[in-house]
C-alpha cells in the first residue's frame, strides 16, 4: 500500500478547513480511507484508562465531535480515541469562520465552541456503533449558557457510562463561558463529588480523565492537582490549546482568537507534562498531547512522562500514515537507547 494523501492534500488545503474537515469525517465514516498499515511494534505496548494498548498513539478529541465516524478509527492506525467534546444540549458554537490553518508553523486555531449535535443523538450513535474491541472515550463539556455546568457534567456521564472506556472531563477549554470555571479548586471538587455520588447510586463507573491547559499558572496547577488526587481521578490529558502566541509564529493567522494547537505547542505542552509527572512522582498516568509531528516529538512526551499520547494536528499537514511514521521512529529511538520497553522511559527526563 502506498500514502494517498500527498497526492489529497493540495485538493484539500484548497478547501475551508471546517469543511474539509467535514468532508475527511464523512470519508472516515463511509469506509474509504484506506488503513494505515501499522506493523508489529511490541515494544511500545503500554496501559492506560485499565486497558492494554499495542502502542501509545491515539487521536485527541475534537475530530469526531458527534460519533460519525469513530468506528474507524483503526483505520487511520491509532490505538485509541476520543469523540466529543459533547454537551447535554444541542450547541452550534462559535460563528464561522472558527477553525484557521497555520501553515507556515504547521498549526491550527480553533474557537469552535463545543459545536455538537447534542449527547442523545451523540450518544445513540455511540451506542449503535462502539464494538468492544475499541478504545474509544468520550470527551465531555457544559453547554456554554448552562447554568449549572456541574449537573452538565453528571448529565453526560450518565449518558455515556455503560460504553464509554473512559471519560475525559474537559475542565480547560479557552473557548465557551463555562469552559474554565473547574480550574478553580472549589468549583472543581463540587464536580468531583457529584460525580461520585452518581457512581455511588450504582451507575457503572468508567475511568475518569481531566484534560488540563498549559496556560495555568504553577500556584492554580498545584491548586488543582491537590483537588484531582485527593478525589481520585484516573489520568490525565495534558494539553489542551493554548491561548498563548509563541514567538516566531509566521502565518497570516497567527492573530485569530482561540486555542493554538499543533508545532508550536509543543513546548508548552510538554513542559507542563513533565511538571505535572514531577508533582505527582508518576503516581498517575498521563497522556502527552500537543505538537506531535514525529518519533522524536513522540520520545520527548514519553521521557516527559507520558504513558500514552494524542496527536490531531498532525493528520492535518501530513496524513494517517503519520501515525505509522511516528511510532515506527519511535519504536527505533527506544532500541537505539536500550530501553525493551516503551514502560521503561515514562518520565526519565521529567
Amino acid at each position: 500500500m502506498i500514502d494517498l494523501f500527498p497526492l489529497a492534500r493540495p485538493f484539500l488545503h484548497r478547501m475551508d478547513p471546517e469543511d474539509a474537515h467535514g468532508l475527511t469525517l464523512k470519508l472516515l465514516g463511509a469506509g474509504l480511507v484506506p488503513p494505515v498499515p501499522v506493523p508489529p511494534l511490541p515494544r511500545l505496548a503500554t496501559h492506560i484508562v485499565g486497558r492494554d494498548l499495542p502502542h501509545p498513539l491515539g487521536l485527541s478529541a475534537g475530530f469526531d465531535k458527534n460519533a460519525r465516524a469513530f468506528f474507524n478509527f483503526p483505520t487511520l492506525g491509532v490505538s485509541f480515541g476520543e469523540i466529543g467534546g459533547v454537551t447535554p444540549l444541542p450547541q452550534i458554537g462559535n460563528p464561522r469562520p472558527r477553525l484557521f490553518r497555520l501553515t507556515e508553523d504547521r498549526a491550527v486555531i480553533n474557537r469552535m465552541g463545543f459545536n455538537n449535535d447534542g449527547m442523545d443523538a451523540v450518544g445513540a450513535r455511540f451506542a449503535a456503533k462502539k464494538r468492544p474491541d475499541q478504545v474509544v472515550g468520550v470527551n465531555l463539556a457544559s453547554n456554554a449558557d448552562s447554568a449549572d455546568p456541574a449537573d452538565d457534567f453528571v448529565r453526560l456521564a450518565r449518558r455515556f457510562a455503560d460504553k464509554a472506556d473512559f471519560l475525559t472531563l474537559d475542565i480547560s477549554c479557552p473557548n465557551t463561558a463555562n469552559g474554565k470555571m473547574f480550574l478553580s479548586p472549589g468549583p472543581l471538587r463540587d464536580l468531583l463529588d457529584r460525580l461520585a455520588a452518581l457512581f455511588a447510586s450504582g451507575v457503572r463507573r468508567p475511568p475518569l480523565v481531566a484534560k488540563i491547559a498549559p496556560d495555568i499558572d504553577d500556584a492554580g496547577l498545584d491548586a488543582v492537582l491537590a483537588v484531582l488526587l485527593e478525589k481520585g481521578i484516573d489520568a490525565l490529558t495534558l494539553s489542551n490549546t493554548t491561548l498563548a502566541r509563541p514567538d516566531g509564529l509566521k502565518s497570516p493567522q497567527k492573530d485569530e482568537r482561540g486555542g493554538l494547537s499543533g508545532l508550536p505547542l509543543f513546548g508548552l505542552s510538554t513542559e507542563i507534562l513533565a511538571k505535572v509527572f514531577r508533582r505527582t512522582r508518576g503516581s498517575l498516568p498521563l497522556i502527552g498531547v500537543g505538537g506531535i509531528a514525529s518519533g522524536a516529538d513522540a520520545y520527548a512526551k514519553i521521557k516527559a512522562g507520558a504513558s500514552a499520547l494524542q496527536l490531531y494536528s498532525a493528520l492535518v499537514y501530513d496524513g494517517p500514515w503519520a501515525v505509522r511514521r511516528i511510532l515506527i521512529e519511535l519504536d527505533a529511538l527506544l532500541a537505539r537507547d536500550g530501553h525493551t520497553r516503551l514502560t521503561d522511559a515514562v518520565g526519565i527526563e521529567a
